[in-house]
């Protein structure tokens, strides 16, 4: 695997990654209760080191050939988000309001990795987008290394713009509970949204 490949995994990968969706909604909105933005990114980055270790073993492989499996995985990420969507708008908080970091970091780290580990943008980045950039073939490393030298670089980029996302929510918004609780609303509406069409895509 050269710089050039790596360069342009990055460039794609960013460009996935700034895109909002239910990582975006729960770091927001993890960050405007009050809870530990931190906690939260960590969570949402181990749910993507399991795809990396399940990718690098082989089993991306085995679930973008099983139709059904794949289609249970996105339909249980789909109303994991349903769930979550809803719960935000029914309570949406205000800057401070909520879990503290100290009582409810281990909360807020696996309910994002549980959003990150059943997102069905993450299958899409792990099942369809990377492959396309490992390199068989003599001179080359394992799959299994390049695998998690994406995966890697996947998790580095979350993390910073992730990081990047929830911090600049909480010192923009922290002193505006209006405008904090609109916000919050959006994406608990966005998480609600993308989930919905998702069930709706795979159940009908």
């Amino acid at each position: 695997m050269d710089s050039g490949t790596l360069i342009s995994f990055l460039a794609v990968d960013l460009l996935l990654v700034c895109v909002p969706g239910a990582d975006w909604a729960y770091v927001i909105s993890a960050g405007l209760r009050g809870r530990s933005v931190g906690a939260a990114v960590g969570g949402l980055v181990s749910g993507y080191a399991l795809h990396t270790a399940l990718a690098a073993a082989g089993l991306a492989v085995l679930v973008a050939g099983s139709p059904t499996l794949l289609t249970a995985l996105t339909v249980a990420g789909a109303a994991y988000l349903v769930w979550l969507g809803w719960a935000v708008l029914r309570r949406p908080g205000t800057p401070g309001a909520g879990e503290e970091i100290t009582a409810g970091g281990a909360r807020v780290f696996l309910r994002g990795a549980t959003i990150s580990g059943l997102n069905p943008k993450g299958l899409l980045l792990y099942l369809s987008v990377l492959p396309q950039f490992l390199s068989t073939g003599d001179g080359h490393l394992p799959v299994a290394a390049q695998t998690t030298a994406l995966g890697l670089l996947h998790m580095a980029c979350c993390a910073a713009v992730y990081l990047t996302v929830g911090v600049l929510a909480r010192r923009l918004l922290g002193a505006r509970p209006a405008a904090a609780r609109a916000v919050t609303r959006t994406s608990g509406a966005a998480m609600l949204g993308i989930g919905t069409f998702l069930l709706i895509q795979h159940t009908f």
